[in-house]
């Protein structure tokens, strides 16, 4: 039997994701480059038992044909939230937009942004975004 998708459920997934981006960052702290964390996350979701897929190609429809745009999400957890990793000293808004853009192609209900490049990831390092696809949901 197929477990029905709530949003208790990808709310917990976040939770846990979250959760698995503070623990690499206790081992690391700031200072590395994005793809060390990317590394290091991806093994954390595992050891969590989380599905995960990382830099896959995003197809961008437009008028009926598929645009090559050789855009790839950093990780999709359980396929339906949709991860982008950064360590930088400054968040752009650009950042913001192309992870809606994933999730709106992706159909993923949930992103979060993530920048390692913080003191304090829980505080000031993660923001997370919702869509049509997650206010769709059921509550429980």
């Amino acid at each position: 039997m197929e477990q029905r998708i709530t949003k208790k459920m990808v709310n917990e997934l976040s939770f846990e994701i979250i959760g698995a981006a503070i623990e690499v960052h206790k081992v690391f702290g700031p200072g590395l480059v994005e793809k060390n964390y990317e590394r290091a996350f991806i093994h954390e979701l595992q050891l969590r038992n989380l599905k995960t897929t990382s830099q896959q190609s995003v197809e961008v429809p437009y008028k009926g044909i598929i645009l090559d745009c050789e855009l790839r999400y950093d990780i999709l957890v359980e396929g339906l939230i949709v991860v982008e990793n950064k360590a930088t000293i400054e968040m752009h808004p650009v950042f913001e937009a192309i992870l809606l853009s994933y999730m709106k192609h992706l159909k993923a209900p949930k992103g979060i942004l993530i920048n390692f490049h913080v003191k304090n990831l829980f505080k000031e390092g993660q923001k997370t975004f919702v869509n049509e696809y997650f206010a769709a949901l059921p509550d429980v």
